[in-house]
Order: structure tokens, then C-alpha cells, then sequence
């Protein structure tokens, strides 16, 4: 029995164990069919959002907001002209940018200029050939219409989907449905078609129609050459660039905080490990009392791969004032879910004097932004997207934008859902109470179901979170937040920062961490300290979210995670 999924990348690295048999005898396989569709259905088992009970309604809670730092909320909103994207017209020399000739409508009509790209479709019609030509920088491609007076019509009509192209001719009117503009390559004298590269169509996999997202993973030259990763890609890009316009033009500089560090933000110890000692042979590895001798290593101590950039960026903010950071961030999680990946990429704003009331207008007024800005300027992609992927994306992002982010403690959130389960809803994890860390289907509920926009559960049980976050005045919760998306669930965890330096040591030394290993961190706290607070987006679930795309791994060029880690 052979199995379609034993191909996808998720399962790779535990089913490849499974399927390794001495002999493929009809019980063996069996044996391993049965094997693999259970650790199918623990991998991808859907989360359980149950539905809102009848009658089951809950007023949006009153947010106080009395003891606030600043006053007045302040506007995270960005004149309307930071929406729409500038466009280069030119991509090299005198080649022009498909997405700029499509874009300007009938403004190239009559002009003869030059593209360059590849190949979706190619069409031989006698005297003529049709070539769908796309560089990349659109969805849509620029329709060519070559006619037989070129002297190489016969090598161009012979040509595939792969094949790159540099082509020169006149921008005309289309007299078919669906595009304004074509390319009409029919003068000897002036236009040209020139073969840059072939592909064999035998060979070549994108000639041979759809290829599914797992299989276009393992072929890292191929997943940009398709409509779904190609509109990914677009949209990512955009986002990134969003990124730099929202929080450039709200006042914060831009830090470049490092890879390499000897604190552990999470205090997970979900790490990986930076040396230069260690050899294969175990004997040449230095060590001292059985453990490896790390100052002998490159930096003389233990130094891992960052899972964050907060603690750095904290540096600036407190004197600097608004700071944010956006890199890349590791973590050595053995997750084979849809949701994780080894390396991923993090938006971390820091603000000084300000709380969480302030981290939460942030944090709203920048997803909002973002989402506000791919629909204006990768509409086409998101037609494809919610074509192909997702049915409905475009009136869900529309949604999210359209309404007030609702602010709701999780105390009144832990409520909520026992009222609700009381009222008949079923949860896979019944056993709800105070102090507890929520799971998915709780948080989705509370988003999905009772509100039906994006929550903001704020003030945290302080044993679920983790040690820099400000202890309220009882000593019970920190003033910790988590931005919940209806169908996506946490997008941003962020905190007003504890900026008590007693307080602050004493949470270390809770959450079992050393306190030598935090003395930067804590001098900020010794030297000028202030209310300042903070949020953390992984930037791959915030692709996910406005491309509808489930898989993390199809949101990132090169996935990296465990047991995989390809080109």
C-alpha cells in the first residue's frame, strides 16, 4: 500500500522510521499502514473549537482604564499615502517590471519596451504563438502575441513552460476578455525574442501541471515557479516592508539585535548550541569534571542561537526611547505540528514610558496596518489565494480590520468558558480553571465563537508567563497580553516590562534561572529606570493569518525544522 503523504515533510522525519522494513511482507505493511495513519492523526488532529451554545451570549467586557500611564490613547493609525507601495518602473537597465506596464493601464499603449521573465504557457497557433511571460513581480503575467516574420518564430514557437525569455516589442490594446494591455512582437526591424534559457518539458515538473505545496518543499528551485508560492512570497515581502513603514513612521528606530547570545529569554532551554570545540572523536572535546570545559570555546562560555531579541532591544529602549527589532530567532523544539519551525523570523517593538494599555493600541493599530496594506496592494494575489486556499479570505481580513480589538482579562476569559461549558460547550480539555494556560481551543472559542473579532486576554496568572513581566499590585498575575485571532488563535504575547529591580530579581530566582546571567538586563532596572513595555510577533503565523495558508512551512522560503534542514 503505498501512501501519498509519506512524501510530505511533516511526517518525513517520523514515518521514514517506519518505513524501513526487512521485509516487505503483506502483514509487515500492514502493520505499518496502521502505524502511520495513528501518528497521522495525532500530527495533524484539527483543533477542537466547539460551537457557542444556544442562547449563549456575553457582553464585551468594560476595559478600565483609570490607572493607566498616558492619559489619552494615542493614534496608531498612518496617513493614507503610506498605504499604497511605491513601484519601481525598471527592473535592470532598460527592462521593464511586468507589474509596472500592467499597473499603468493603457499609460505604455503605443511604446515599444522590453521584458524579461519566464514562461507559464506557450501556445503555437501556425502564424502566430501566444506566451504567457511572468517575472515575478505580479500575479498576472504580460500575454505576448509573436507573429511568423521573425526570423526565429519557428525556435520561439517550440518553446515551454520554463523557458526564460527576453523579449522586445509594442505595448498594444487587447482584444480579449480579462486584460487591458498586451505585447505585439511583429517587426523584424525592431522587436526581438530572445531564448535565455531552455527546459525540458519531458523533464521539467512545472510542465506537468499543479504540484502540491509538499512536494514543491523538497524541491527548493521550483517553489517560487508556481501562482501559490510565488503570491506567498509577494504577500511575505509586502508584509516585511509594512513592518518597516508602520513602525518607521510611528517613531522607532530600527535595531539590529544579536543571533549569538548567552541568555535565554524564554528560559525554556530550548536552545541550540554555538561551539567550536566539538569533534568527532569525543576524546578531543576538553572537559573538566565530566562536563565540557566551555572556556575553551570560541567566547569562553555557553552561547546559543536567540529565541528572542527583547532582552537586547531593552537596552535601546531605555535610551532611546521607541525600538523595535526584526530578525531571525531559533529554537530547538522537536514540534512536528503545522504551527512550528526551527528558525522563523520575530517582530519585537519595545516602548518607553508606556504600559499595557499603550502595548495594546500598538499592537492593534500595527496587524490592522498590515492587513489593511496587503489588500491594497496584493489584491490579486489574495483572489488566487482565496480561489485556491482559503474560500471567504478577503471578507475575513476585512472583517478583522473593520472592528475594535476587544480587551478582556483572563480572569474574566476563565469565566467565560466555564459559563459556556456549564451552558453545554464540550472542550477536549475540560478541566478549566484559575491559573491554568489556556489551549488552543480556548482561545479560539473565546475569539471564534463569543466575540467573533480579535481579543486582547490580558493579566496572566504569573506561574504561566515568563520572568521579566511587570507583577501586578496583589502579586498574583503580570500585566501580560495575548493578541487571539478567530480560526488562528495566539498571533502577538507581549507585557509591560518589570522595571522594579528587587521584583525583578525575585522572579529570576522563581523561574529556577541564575541571576549572573541577567546583569545587563538588570542594570537598566539600577541606572534611570522606567515604565516600558513591549510585544513579540513570530512573523511567519502573521503571513499565515493573511494568506490563509495552514502549513508554517509554506509561509518561509527555506523551512527549517526538525530533521529537516534542505538547501
Amino acid at each position: 500500500m503505498q501512501y501519498q503523504f509519506l512524501e510530505s515533510d511533516e511526517l518525513y522525519t517520523r514515518v521514514k522510521t517506519l518505513t524501513v522494513v526487512a521485509k516487505q511482507t503483506a502483514a509487515s505493511v500492514q502493520k505499518q499502514a496502521k502505524k502511520t495513519e495513528k501518528l497521522i492523526g495525532e500530527i495533524e488532529k484539527p483543533i477542537n473549537v466547539p460551537p457557542l451554545p444556544a442562547g449563549f451570549k456575553v457582553d464585551v467586557p468594560n476595559f478600565d482604564v483609570t490607572n493607566r500611564l498616558n492619559k489619552l490613547p494615542r493614534s496608531w493609525d498612518l496617513p493614507q499615502e503610506l498605504y499604497k507601495k511605491h513601484l519601481p518602473k525598471y527592473n535592470v537597465g532598460t527592462i521593464y517590471r511586468i507589474q509596472e506596464l500592467l499597473n499603468a493601464g493603457e499609460g505604455y499603449i503605443g511604446q515599444t519596451v522590453t521584458v524579461a521573465g519566464w514562461a507559464r504557457t506557450v501556445r503555437d497557433q501556425k502564424n502566430l504563438c501566444f506566451i504567457e511571460l511572468n517575472d515575478g513581480t505580479s500575479f498576472g503575467g504580460l500575454q505576448i502575441v509573436v507573429e511568423d516574420k521573425l526570423t526565429n518564430f519557428e525556435q520561439v514557437a517550440k518553446t515551454n513552460t520554463g523557458f526564460s525569455l527576453k523579449v522586445t516589442g509594442n505595448i498594444v490594446k487587447s482584444p480579449a476578455k480579462g486584460q487591458l494591455i498586451e505585447m505585439l512582437v511583429a517587426d523584424p526591424t525592431k522587436h526581438e525574442v530572445v531564448i535565455v534559457g531552455q527546459a525540458d518539458p519531458e523533464e521539467y515538473p512545472m510542465a506537468k501541471g499543479v504540484q502540491k505545496p509538499e512536494t514543491l518543499r523538497q524541491k527548493a528551485h521550483l517553489r517560487p515557479r508556481g501562482n501559490f508560492f510565488s503570491a506567498v512570497t509577494r504577500i511575505r515581502n509586502n508584509l516585511a516592508y509594512a513592518t518597516h513603514v508602520f513602525f518607521q513612521n510611528n517613531g522607532c528606530l530600527y535595531i539590529h539585535t544579536p543571533i549569538i547570545t548567552g541568555s535565554d529569554c524564554e528560559g525554556a532551554g530550548e536552545m541550540f548550541r554555538i561551539s567550536t570545540i566539538f569533534d568527532n572523536d569525543i576524546k578531543k572535546i576538553p572537559q573538566i569534571n565530566g562536563k565540557v570545559d566551555t572556556v575553551q570555546d570560541f567566547f569562553k562560555k555557553e552561547v546559543n542561537l536567540t529565541v528572542s531579541g527583547q532582552l537586547q532591544v531593552e537596552n535601546f529602549c531605555i535610551s532611546m526611547s521607541n525600538v523595535y527589532t526584526f530578525g531571525p530567532t531559533f529554537r530547538a523544539e522537536k514540534a512536528h505540528t503545522h504551527r512550528h519551525l526551527a528558525e522563523f523570523w520575530m517582530i519585537e517593538p519595545e516602548f518607553a514610558f508606556a504600559d499595557l494599555f499603550d502595548n495594546m493600541e500598538a499592537a492593534e493599530g500595527y496587524v490592522k496596518f498590515c492587513i489593511n496594506y496587503i489588500l491594497q496592494n496584493n489584491m490579486d494575489d489574495l483572489q488566487f489565494l482565496d480561489k485556491r486556499v482559503k474560500p471567504g479570505l478577503i471578507d475575513y481580513l476585512k472583517d478583522i480590520v473593520s472592528k475594535d480589538f476587544v480587551r478582556c482579562s483572563y480572569t474574566q476569559g476563565i469565566d467565560i468558558l466555564l459559563k459556556a461549558q456549564k451552558a453545554g460547550a464540550k472542550f477536549e480539555n475540560s478541566d478549566i480553571k484559575w491559573g491554568m494556560d489556556l489551549n488552543s481551543e480556548h482561545e479560539r472559542f473565546i475569539a471564534e465563537k463569543v466575540f467573533q473579532r480579535p481579543v486582547f486576554l490580558y493579566d496572566y496568572p504569573k506561574e504561566i508567563k515568563a520572568f521579566y513581566m511587570k507583577v501586578t499590585e496583589d502579586g498574583k498575575c503580570v500585566r501580560a497580553m495575548d493578541m487571539l485571532i478567530p480560526q488562528v488563535g495566539e498571533l502577538i504575547g507581549g507585557s509591560q516590562r518589570e522595571e522594579r529591580y528587587d521584583v525583578l530579581a525575585q522572579r529570576i530566582k522563581e523561574c529556577g534561572l541564575k541571576l549572573e546571567d541577567y546583569g545587563p538586563y538588570m542594570d537598566l532596572r539600577r541606572y534611570g529606570t522606567v515604565p516600558h513595555c513591549g510585544f513579540g510577533l513570530g512573523f511567519e503565523r502573521l503571513v499565515m493569518m493573511v494568506t490563509g495558508v495552514e502549513n508554517i512551512r509554506d509561509v518561509i522560503p527555506f523551512p527549517r525544522y526538525h530533521g529537516s534542514a534542505e538547501f
